[in-house]
């Protein structure tokens, strides 16, 4: 060989790390393009030889689209995979790689809950970092309660009554319409998770209670109660329309979940936002917040580069990325460390520490007909007239009993 061709070769060497390594990293939030690409540089700088490309794509058709790739051996290195029943679907078909604490140690530190959001029954086996929890509360316009000298209610029935006093002034209660059907299952967690009670979430996750229990009933009496409160025609009102109102000023309250808080903030920079668990009947009852988590930052269990993506989910996992997710992206993660620059974010992360379970997601979300197809569908009902809560439960529950052997007793 001679002294130009070694030359050569040795430039080559020099210039490109020897195990120079492109990730492909796909998700579905379009909207925060330009935070991960900020985060995916420090990542880069901090492990050289080792490259990430940022896909997202549409959040509606993501699923689909991630599936047939992953299918067709054309998936991405690095993903975003939702959590539950729709993590299943990707985790069981064998797509994913793997997870434990020994590939990323931070793991260890993680709720217990959010990693069963990201591990598949059949094995046992954890397959994502989970990446944010949602928390389904009332959020309200400050603006409005101190026009009106209203306070955060206790109790229920103050929470009618500071309903009752807006809607006086001249706007609705709550912004909330029914239309989107998915907006039910929210509005049932938001409002009624206290006066249904921690012990019965216990008991319904493992068996030994079912939705026909008078403690789920007399949560949807409670939803109920308040829909007297919501906008006129609220039973044609759908999910965008009903976030207009309420950022609009037009209406006191809006019965969601946390990942309200960024959007109402970009719609009207200007309002004013407080954040409350709706109470119990009384003021001893401890004040819930329904709590899921979002989904997990998964590897392809057939990667060419299985040492860069776990490199990449250990940064995925750490609390510098958790911060700047928390901070640049109003999300509440997971990761222990991490605090919140956002004092509303700070108010929703201590909620969180009496929280139940968004239980239809978390636990009946698996089979068909899915717990919240039911309860979105029988909720919908009850509040056109068409139903009432103890024919909604029972139907509920005849619909997971169908499959759920816990109730067939």
């Amino acid at each position: 060989m001679t002294r130009t061709a070694t030359a050569s070769i040795l430039a080559l060497l020099t210039a490109a790390p020897a195990f120079a390594q492109d990730l492909s990293f796909w998700s579905w939030r379009q909207e925060d393009r330009a935070v991960y690409e900020q985060l995916i540089e420090e990542f880069e700088a901090a492990n050289e030889g080792i490259t990430v490309t940022f896909e997202p794509y549409e959040a509606t058709n993501y699923n689909t689209i991630l599936s047939t790739a992953l299918a067709g051996e054309t998936g991405p290195d690095v993903m975003m995979v939702r959590a539950y029943g729709s993590f299943e679907v990707v985790a069981a078909a064998g797509y994913l790689m793997p997870l434990s604490e020994e590939d990323i140690p931070a793991l260890a530190d993680f709720p217990e809950a959010a990693l069963q959001a990201e591990t598949l029954r059949e094995d046992d086996t954890l397959y994502a970092v989970p990446f944010a929890s949602q928390t389904m509360l009332v959020i309200y316009n400050q603006d409005i309660y101190d026009q009106l000298g209203l306070s955060v209610p206790t109790t229920w029935d103050e929470l009618m009554s500071n309903a009752q006093a807006i809607e006086e002034a001249g706007m609705f209660g709550f912004a909330n319409g029914t239309a989107t059907a998915w907006q039910n299952e929210t509005i049932v967690s938001a409002l009624g998770a206290s006066t249904m009670g921690q012990d019965f979430f216990a008991e319904v996750v493992a068996g030994d209670t079912d939705f026909t229990d008078e403690r789920f009933v007399a949560g949807l009496e409670a939803v109920q109660q308040a829909a007297e409160y919501f906008p006129d025609g609220y039973q044609g009102l759908d999910y965008a329309s009903a976030q207009q109102l309420f950022t609009s000023g037009l209406a006191g309250m809006f019965a969601g979940g946390s990942f309200e808080l960024a959007n109402f903030a970009a719609q009207n920079p200007d309002l004013n936002l407080g954040v409350f668990a709706a109470p119990g009947q009384s003021a001893e009852d401890p004040a819930l917040v329904g709590l899921f988590y979002d989904g997990g930052y998964a590897g392809n269990a057939a990667t060419e580069h299985p040492e860069a993506v776990k490199t990449f989910l250990n940064f995925l996992a750490s609390q510098e990325f958790g911060q700047t997710f928390a901070n640049e992206l109003g999300n509440v993660s997971p990761i222990p460390g991490v605090t919140f620059e956002n004092d509303l974010l700070q108010s929703v992360a201590t909620l969180n520490e009496t929280s139940v379970p968004y239980v239809m997601l978390t636990n009946f979300r698996f089979e068909e007909p899915s717990g919240s197809v039911l309860l979105q569908t029988e909720v919908q009902r009850m509040l056109a007239g068409e139903s009432d809560p103890q024919t909604a439960a029972q139907t509920i529950n005849d619909g997971i009993a169908s499959y759920y052997e816990p109730f067939q007793d």
